[in-house]
C-alpha cells in the first residue's frame, strides 16, 4: 500500500490523493500545486470544468493527472468527478484543495494524519478557528458575517460545534465518501452544504484544523447573486435536515446507497 508523509514526518499507510477542482485557474493552479508539501500526496488530480483559459495546459505541464469536462458542469459536478476518480483509483484519504491557491496547502499532512489515525472521517480547514485569521487573509467582512450566521444556524440544527461550515478545504476518508450519496447532491456550490448536512445526518466524526486563507484578484469568488442563491439553498438544506430528524420526510440526499451506486459524471473524451 502507498505511503504519504504525515505532519510529523512519519509515513501514512494508505494512498493519499489530492483533488483540485479547477475553473479559469491558469494563473493560480501552479502555485496551489507547488505549495503541496513534498511527500504529502501519492497522486494529484486536477479536474478542469471546461475552462476557457490555459488551465488544462498548465496542469499538463505540472504533470498532474488531468480530467477535462467537455462542457462546464459546475463546482459540485467537478467534486463528483474528483471523488469518483479518487475512489476508483484506490485512494484511502482524499483531500480537496481549490486550484485558486486560496487555502494554505501546508496543513495537508495535519488533515491526512487526523484521518489516518482514526480520529476523524472528515477534516475541515477552518478559516475561523483562530479569531481574526479570516480578516487578516482578506476575507470580505460581509462574507465573514454571513458565514458566521449560517454556521451558527447549522450548528444549532445539526448538533455540531464547528467554526467554518463553508470552507472549501476538506479531507475525507474513503469510507466516508463511499457511505455518503454525494452523487445526489447539487452540481453547483450548494454541494458543500449538502455534504456537511449528510455528515451530520450519518453521524460522521468531523474535525477542524485552523488554516490561513488569502483573498486576491485571481482567487475565485462566488459573487453576490450566486452567493444569495447559495445562502437560500443552504437554508433549504437545513430545513430538509429538520424534516429528516423529525421523521416528516427523507430527501434523497439522506438516503444511504451502496458504494457501487455512483453513476460517474460523463467525461468522455475529456479524461487523460
Amino acid at each position: 500500500m502507498d505511503e504519504a508523509e504525515s505532519a510529523g514526518g512519519k509515513k501514512i499507510r494508505g494512498k493519499v490523493v489530492v483533488v483540485m477542482p479547477a475553473y479559469q485557474a491558469e494563473r493560480t493552479i501552479e502555485r496551489a500545486f507547488r505549495e503541496i508539501p513534498s511527500g504529502a500526496a501519492d497522486e494529484v488530480l486536477a479536474v478542469d470544468d471546461a475552462s476557457r483559459d490555459g488551465t488544462s495546459k498548465t496542469a499538463r505541464e505540472l504533470g498532474v493527472r488531468l480530467i477535462i469536462h467537455p462542457r462546464n458542469l459546475g463546482y459540485g459536478a467537478s467534486q463528483k468527478t474528483c471523488y469518483n476518480y479518487a475512489i476508483e483509483s484506490g485512494a484511502d484519504i482524499i483531500v480537496m484543495l481549490h486550484a485558486d491557491a486560496q487555502y494554505d496547502a501546508s496543513v495537508i499532512p495535519l488533515m491526512t494524519s487526523a484521518i489516518a489515525s482514526g480520529d476523524a472521517d472528515l477534516v475541515l480547514g477552518s478559516r475561523m478557528k483562530i479569531p481574526g485569521d479570516a480578516k487578516k487573509g482578506g476575507m470580505p467582512f460581509s462574507k465573514i458575517v454571513v458565514n458566521g450566521l449560517l454556521t451558527s444556524l447549522e450548528n444549532f440544527f445539526f448538533g455540531t460545534r464547528l467554526t467554518d461550515m463553508h470552507t472549501g478545504y476538506r479531507a475525507f476518508s474513503r469510507e466516508f465518501l463511499e457511505s455518503v450519496p454525494f452523487m445526489k447532491n447539487s452540481d453547483g456550490f450548494l454541494f458543500d452544504s449538502q455534504m456537511l448536512a449528510q455528515a451530520a445526518a450519518f453521524k460522521a466524526r468531523i474535525l477542524e484544523i485552523p488554516v490561513k486563507s488569502r483573498y486576491f484578484n485571481e482567487a475565485s469568488s462566488i459573487g453576490f447573486f450566486n452567493g444569495s442563491i447559495y445562502t437560500l439553498g443552504t437554508l433549504l438544506v437545513v430545513l430538509q435536515f429538520i424534516l429528516l430528524k423529525t421523521g416528516v420526510f427523507v430527501f434523497s440526499i439522506f438516503r444511504m446507497q451502496p458504494a457501487t451506486d455512483r453513476s460517474a459524471v460523463d467525461v468522455k473524451n475529456g479524461k487523460e
